[in-house]
């Protein structure tokens, strides 16, 4: 089974390229932060984050590239892939990806607009006047004590 999620921070904008056959297909790349829980070498209130490439193809790739900008909150779900190739001065390179299969909004639109620019002022909650409405069918007891619950 290869199965990779993800959950993290774009670290740069995703980028665009086309295919050069008869149909063209969007290529999107980008590479997603990732807190990393622990670190040898990690001081105390510094972070740590593994940066992880991610290629992304068609119609998915084109709306993470319109929707999503360095900074924001991203679930990316897929498979590892581990390409080579042959550079400029004839060394074989090995380079690892994630194909992106499905990806998720982790932020809302006010938020990622918020986190592009570097800041969070989350909106204040909406004040209303109005009582929530009673609950169809559900009720709390509140006579009830903790170790009359089955759990």
């Amino acid at each position: 089974m290869n199965r990779v999620i993800l959950l993290g921070r774009l670290a740069r904008d995703p980028e665009v390229r086309y295919t050069q056959s008869a149909e063209p297909l969007a290529v999107c790349r980008f590479a997603v932060a990732v807190d990393r829980p622990y670190s040898r070498n990690r001081q105390e209130n510094e972070s740590t984050a593994d940066f992880i490439n991610c290629v992304c193809f068609g119609k998915r790739g084109e709306s993470i590239n319109q929707y999503f900008r360095k900074g924001n909150r991203i679930a990316v779900q897929g498979r590892l892939q581990v390409s080579n190739y042959t550079d400029q001065q004839g060394n074989k390179r090995y380079s690892t990806d994630v194909v992106v299969e499905d990806f998720e909004f982790v932020e809302s639109r006010n938020e990622r607009a918020n986190s592009s620019e570097g800041g969070f002022n989350p909106a204040p909650a909406p004040q209303s006047s109005v009582a929530p409405a009673p609950s169809a069918g559900f009720s709390i007891d509140s006579d009830a004590e903790d170790e009359d619950l089955p759990f």
